[in-house]
């Protein structure tokens, strides 16, 4: 007999005799003649992966049983990765394959970047027909053949006990003799999938959107077709499915269309449309990757369709942007805009590869402000070293961002210095990878430079990365710095104007209307100490706190309960060293302390517990109530300076009118009556003034 047969032959009737036993002939006291069969490590992989080695005449790899039994078992891992086994025979992997058709232990299969033979793909293809415990299964770019979808449909169609609900097979070509059908056809049955990763399968996804919605429709989660395309031929048959579906999938949460090729009537009609009418509606989506779709202009109505999508966390837009200045400038403000927007809910944004240029610093600086994205990637935009300046300025005054990809943008050893200067102040960013790219460009021009500025940014990373990071101190500071800002720069030029006014109309002007100038000038000067008051009284009034007072008293409850957890595990341990041991646990009953007495003498040390709540726990609720108070605090600051704006441009507007009735009254007297006068009497202002 072959291999593959005799893989297929042996393996059920080997695996069958452990899972036939019904629940109530299984015994699990651990006194019981079966515990030792019960408790094998893996669900007892080994003794089965021994068994079919010998049945097939193969040399059993004691490393395959040592790593299950001991690295796998040890860390309960239920992912069986062949990539471990990656350096043994396509024979041996095989075997390995074939021993899971029956073992429940583990519930994931992997193989990424391995090339699998005939044989191995044999196997998992019978693992698959067999197993009801997997569910889970990996297979991306491991050199499938054509026919494998096929094989697929078939095997699980024979498996009624099948649990599978993430199925992962990107970076195969399965469509080169039009055999995905199969698989489309198993996608059209009831099944559980949850997850579906078909990326880079060279396959034609017209079909494909019909079959999901007769089949995994409503479980669907994760959905990933990058790389493929629709058919020009059936696009217009295709697009009302593609509609349904995405009209339909209530459950989906990431969706991946990236490179999708879509034919042109689909991209600047039908697929934008799709993209600006349907998405809105699928208020499940939260991650979104439609890059490299060659939307261009039509990102003009895209955005804002986005933009009103309710739980939309993640975008990825890159290799959109082919368009001509103008436009583009247009796109990049719409972009502004939806990133500024106070209901925005977006966490991450992925412009990569967008060639942006010079244009993009316009949304670089925005991040200054930006209080929603946590997470941006800007590679391969040449921004040059006026984008690193612009985004150096935003990392001193932005306290959301945690993740900044930066590479592929031409930046040199002083574009690299001002991002290394920015993030001495920077004390929330945390992950920024080595733009490897710039700094291999930048690094053979001024190596010492370069090396000095990476130095300083994973520094700055390092640090921001312990435990104690922003303190409110820093934010006092770094909001006191924000001078330039476009409210206080309004109010600084409205306060001057209006107090020439005043001083120019003393005496003129009612006495009424000059202190309500004065007392909204008075309240413009306070304004400027209402966001530190307000960040000093709430300091204040936290030091000593409900929260500390309430980890006080809890560091005592804890105590009290971890004793009293770690009593009832240690007395159920001594219980069963009596019951499996019941001699030498009497002998040892009389040594000194007795075997008994030991929960009496653990416990967990008091100052464990209370640095783990006062240090750790606490920390991290002190930050959390920290952004609250900021929020809040910019919040209170910003509706008194809006309201302050407000008042300060009525007044001007009011005065305005005095003034130019004041000027109009000069002129007039003295170039009519006293031309040698320099003011006209103080009587006739205000008599003219009263009649107007």
């Amino acid at each position: 007999l072959s291999l593959s047969l005799s893989l297929s032959l042996s393996s059920p009737s080997l695996c069958h005799s452990d899972s036939d036993l019904s629940d109530g002939s299984r015994k699990y006291s651990p006194s019981s003649d079966t515990s030792v069969e019960t408790q094998r490590a893996c669900g007892g992989f080994s003794e089965t992966y021994a068994a079919l080695c010998d049945y097939n005449g193969i040399s059993c790899k004691e490393e395959v049983q040592w790593d299950v039994d001991t690295i796998y078992h040890s860390q309960d891992n239920r992912e069986f990765n062949l990539l471990d086994f990656s350096h043994l025979e396509s024979r041996d992997l095989a075997v390995i394959v074939a021993s899971m058709a029956y073992n429940t232990w583990f519930t994931k299969l992997y193989c990424k970047d391995l090339r699998i033979g005939s044989e191995v793909t044999e196997q998992v293809l019978h693992t698959l027909s067999k197993s009801s415990s997997l569910e889970e299964i990996t297979l991306e770019n491991a050199g499938l053949k054509s026919d494998f979808p096929q094989k697929l449909s078939v095997a699980l169609s024979e498996n009624p006990a099948s649990v599978i609900h993430s199925l992962n097979l990107a970076h195969n070509t399965l469509d080169n003799q039009g055999t995905l059908p199969h698989l489309h056809m198993f996608l059209s049955q009831p099944n559980c999938l949850v997850h579906l990763d078909l990326s880079v399968t060279d396959c034609c996804v017209d079909s494909l959107f019909g079959a999901l919605l007769r089949g995994c429709c409503a479980d669907l989660s994760y959905l990933n077709l990058s790389k493929n395309s629709f058919s020009h031929r059936k696009v217009k048959e295709s697009l009302p499915f593609f509609r349904q579906f995405f009209s339909s999938a209530f459950s989906l949460t990431h969706v991946s269309l990236a490179s999708m090729k879509l034919p042109p009537e689909a991209l600047r009609s039908a697929g934008a449309a799709v993209i600006q009418e349907q998405f809105p509606r699928v208020t499940s989506i939260a991650t979104l990757d439609i890059s490299d779709n060659g939307f261009d202009s039509d990102l003009l109505t895209v955005l804002p369709a986005l933009s009103k999508h309710p739980s939309l966390k993640h975008l990825h837009l890159g290799k959109n942007f082919n368009i001509k200045n103008r436009v583009l400038d247009d796109i990049l403000q719409k972009l502004v805009q939806l990133i500024q927007e106070e209901e925005c809910v977006l966490q991450s944004l992925s412009l990569v590869d967008s060639r942006l240029r010079s244009r993009g610093t316009v949304l670089v600086n925005a991040l200054g402000s930006n209080a929603c994205l946590r997470k941006v990637d800007l590679s391969g935009n040449s921004l040059e070293d006026i984008g690193a300046k612009m985004l150096s300025k935003a990392l001193q005054i932005n306290t959301t961002l945690r993740s900044v990809t930066w590479d592929r943008n031409n930046t040199t050893a002083t574009g690299l210095m001002d991002v290394a200067r920015a993030l001495e102040h920077n004390f929330t960013l945390q992950y920024m990878p080595i733009p490897l790219s710039d700094v291999t460009q930048a690094y053979r021009i001024a190596p010492e430079k370069t090396e000095q500025a990476l130095t300083k940014i994973q520094r700055a990373l390092l640090r921001n990365n312990q435990t104690q990071r922003f303190s409110q101190r820093q934010a006092l500071r770094l909001h006191q710095g924000l001078v330039t800002s476009t409210a206080e720069q309004v109010m600084e030029r409205l306060c001057v104007r209006v107090q020439q006014q005043v001083c120019v109309l003393r005496g003129v002007v009612e006495v009424e209307e000059l202190q309500a100038a004065k007392q909204v000038l008075k309240e413009a000067r306070n304004s400027r100490a209402l966001y530190p008051s307000l960040c000093e009284l709430a300091h204040v009034l936290s030091v000593d706190g409900p929260v500390r007072q309430r980890l006080d008293s809890l560091a005592g409850e804890l105590a009290k309960a971890a004793d009293k957890e770690l009593q009832v595990i240690v007395d159920s341990m001594v219980s069963l060293c009596r019951e499996l041991c019941p001699l030498s646990s009497t002998a040892a009953e009389r040594l000194s302390p007795p075997l008994s007495s030991v929960s009496e003498r653990v416990s967990i040390p008091r100052s464990a517990i209370r640095t783990a709540l006062m240090e750790r726990a606490a920390q991290d609720i002190h930050r959390a109530l920290e952004e609250v108070k900021l929020s809040v605090v910019s919040y209170l600051t910003n509706s008194i300076v809006d309201q302050i704006l407000q008042e300060l441009y009525s007044t001007h507007k009011a005065l305005v009118g005095a003034m130019t009735l004041h000027n109009f009254l000069v002129n007039m007297y003295l170039f009519y009556i006293e031309p040698e006068l320099k003011e006209p009497p103080e009587y006739l202002i205000k008599a003219y003034l009263s009649c107007s």
